[in-house]
């Protein structure tokens, strides 16, 4: 069966969460990606220990931001490897690169280099700031950028410091999948064009763009979105977090009228429902669903209230609560993908179904350089060549 980015070639530079996340999209839909690593897995390997070959399968196979990719490992401070990396691209759909501006100039990969030997070739830049302003040279992580891009200030209680989200807001959404749209729209003007061009993506700039309703509210009515005091960030008690008697939580979402109404039917407090939208009340109404909450298990509750017309409630999960739900399961948003040493490796599935071209998993992720010979052997290095290659240490291979 053919597959959305079938035949799409990328070469991927990139070493953090928001790179490898955007290229496990394509991968997943079917691009051919070549990950152009460091000798010796660079200093994340370092730092967790170099495992034994067993284990480096294992952590590979398992590593679901690095399946449906082959590994190059590229001495880039050679200048044989930055050769190499230059006939790599010239052969490619795409390139992503992760560095701060101006470090691809010194490995000789930036864009201009680029586009004038492959003018077809989607480059796309992932960078905390972009390649440009005052803070394009700051180093940073998710917590920075989400705090520049104005996430991390409306998260959290009236009465506390702000809380800090797992790194998925400016790594994966604002980073990861804000690049693997900007580069399949650019791909897809290629067809009108004839000529990639220069995606520049800013993980701050993908916090700030996923704001888009809230500042649609300030720059209309100057509503400047406070932790814990908006409607849809823990004010109202329609839309709130209860904690059971067991100590897990339920989700509210019950902001139409008639969703909130059947919840005050099933809970026999018909008299909280005119409450609802009368904001001096809120504080004593969230207190009194506390105590209601408060005296069942949430599988009590789920239970109770999923069949009590239309409400709308959700347990909240852990992820190992997540991973077993019937309706993750039987969406495959977990999956069986192969195995590793004799053991079923299972990772996440696909968030795009699509209908014609289904994702696939075809290959578990690789060990550092375990398609070196391969991939140079493609761009047609005889196997002399790619022996002294390795024996100069301008590539390593398995």
């Amino acid at each position: 069966m053919a597959m959305a980015l079938e035949g799409i070639k990328v070469v991927d530079l990139t070493r953090m969460a928001p790179g490898p996340f955007c290229t496990m999209v394509l991968g997943d839909m079917g691009a051919d990606v070549i990950k152009v690593e460091q000798p010796g897995g660079g200093r994340m390997a370092v730092a967790r220990g170099l495992p034994d070959s067993a284990d480096a399968r294992r952590r590979a196979a398992f590593s679901a931001v690095n399946r449906n990719k082959r590994s190059i490992v590229l001495n880039l401070k050679n200048e044989e490897s930055q050769k190499i990396l230059l006939k790599l691209c010239a052969a490619a759909d795409v390139f992503l690169e992760g560095f701060r501006p101006g470090v691809v100039s010194r490995l000789g990969c930036d864009y201009e280099t680029l586009h004038k030997l492959n003018p077809r070739l989607v480059y796309c830049s992932l960078s905390g700031y972009g390649q440009d302003g005052p803070y394009q040279n700051l180093v940073g992580h998710d917590i920075n950028y989400i705090s520049i891009g104005g996430a991390l200030g409306g998260i959290g209680t009236p009465d506390g410091r702000p809380a800090i989200p797992n790194n998925i807001i400016a790594d994966y959404a604002g980073g990861g999948l804000h690049a693997a749209v900007g580069v399949m729209g650019a791909l897809l003007a290629r067809n009108t064009t004839g000529e990639g061009q220069w995606v520049d993506i800013a993980m701050s700039d993908g916090v700030g763009y996923m704001l888009a309703a809230m500042l649609s509210e300030y720059f209309s009515q100057g509503i400047v979105p406070k932790p814990g005091a908006m409607v849809l960030n823990g004010a109202a008690p329609y839309y709130n977090v209860y904690k059971c008697k067991d100590g897990k939580y339920l989700s509210l979402g019950c902001i139409e009228p008639w969703f909130w109404t059947d919840l005050c039917t099933a809970l026999d407090r018909k008299d909280l429902i005119e409450d609802q939208f009368n904001e001096d009340n809120w504080p004593r109404v969230i207190a009194e669903l506390e105590q209601i909450f408060a005296q069942k298990d949430r599988e009590e509750w789920w239970t109770m209230l999923e069949s009590a017309g239309d409400v709308a409630v959700a347990k909240v999960y852990s992820i190992d609560e997540m991973v077993e739900d019937p309706q993750n399961i039987h969406r495959q948003m977990v999956i069986d993908v192969g195995e590793v040493n004799g053991e079923t490796v299972r990772q996440v599935g696909f968030g795009p179904k699509l209908s014609a071209t289904p994702g696939s998993v075809r290959s578990l992720g690789p060990i550092v350089g375990q398609h070196t010979k391969e991939i140079l052997g493609e761009i047609g290095y005889a196997a002399a060549d790619v022996k002294r290659l390795i024996t100069e240490m301008a590539v390593e291979a398995q």
